[in-house]
């Protein structure tokens, strides 16, 4: 036998006791598939946002609702994370969406937005929100190196709440407020004049925004019947807001470190509970009352 033809039966011989003992390693119940099952989900007969309904009769509209579901759905860690955050956020934003007359589903954009955290997008939107700095400081927000108050919870969901009801005063529609809040008011607008309709769910997108209104849908079934679409959890598995006390300051602050340290915490908890302090002092050289907050930790 020469050796070319002795190391391709060892060859051979190799790989068949290394495919035998990857074979072992594996339960028989998944070998056997017998518990790798993907299901397909039915999709919702009604559905609504913020009381507009949604026309699921049309096959376009199902399928993209669909594609949004399924992908929310079988996230399983992304969307156990956004059912334990919304417990803990959701009744701040409720309050404040209530307070300023907008309807309670827009707490769903701020979930597809951020996930419920105060991340940064590559393009330099903030916040919960995703707020980019020219639209903050439209509505007020203060947005420098040293202050950065779309990472305000509270501020920013009320500078959402105002630019919605522009929109919806716009638009007469909250869903095309939805859809703006991706697109901006002008895109939007001028998609309806160029395409000769009225509504969202008429309008040819581009990619994102097409899918944009769907996302909120998706995550709203979702969150609103986890136990339908297979999430199970115990109420202590949620996460829970922390009690704070709110401290009105209209000083400058040399050292963010020594003042934590001067309110009985530490610059990582003063730093998580007020985001918006960008730096490590904070300037306030026009004597501006901000509210810090303080969390009552035992």
């Amino acid at each position: 036998m020469g050796s070319s033809a002795f190391q391709f039966i060892f060859s051979i011989l190799l790989f068949s006791g290394f495919n035998f003992y990857m074979r072992s390693q594996v339960p028989e119940t998944t070998m056997s598939n017998k518990k790798l099952k993907v299901f397909a989900l039915k999709s919702p007969n009604n559905l609504d946002f913020c009381g507009e309904k949604v026309p699921i009769n049309f096959s376009d509209i199902k399928e993209r609702l669909d594609r949004e579901l399924l992908v929310n759905t079988y996230w399983q860690s992304n969307m156990m994370l956004l059912i334990k955050r919304a417990n803990k956020w959701f009744p701040k934003i409720e309050e404040i969406l209530n307070e300023e007359g907008v309807p309670d589903d827009f707490k769903y954009l701020a979930v597809i937005e951020s996930s419920l955290e105060n991340v940064r997008s590559p393009r330099g939107a903030k916040g919960f929100w995703q707020l980019m700095p020219s639209t903050a400081k439209q509505f007020g927000l203060e947005v420098n190196s040293n202050v950065d108050e779309r990472y305000h919870i509270e501020k920013s969901t009320r500078v959402a709440c105002k630019y919605l009801k522009e929109a919806k005063s716009k638009f007469g529609s909250w869903t095309l407020a939805a859809a703006s809040f991706n697109r901006g008011i002008y895109g939007i607008e001028k998609e309806l004049i160029r395409q000769k309709v009225k509504n969202y769910y008429d309008l040819l997108l581009n990619n994102e925004t097409s899918r944009y209104v769907f996302r909120i849908l998706a995550v709203k079934d979702i969150l609103s019947n986890p136990i339908s679409y297979g999430y199970v959890y115990e109420k202590s598995d949620l996460y829970h807001s922390t009690p704070v006390k709110i401290i009105d300051w209209d000083l400058p602050i040399q050292n963010i470190a020594s003042f934590a340290k001067e309110q009985g915490i530490n610059y990582k908890l003063l730093k998580i509970f007020n985001p918006w302090l960008i730096q490590n002092h904070l300037n306030n050289n026009s004597r501006k009352k901000y509210e810090i907050q303080i969390p009552l930790i035992d």
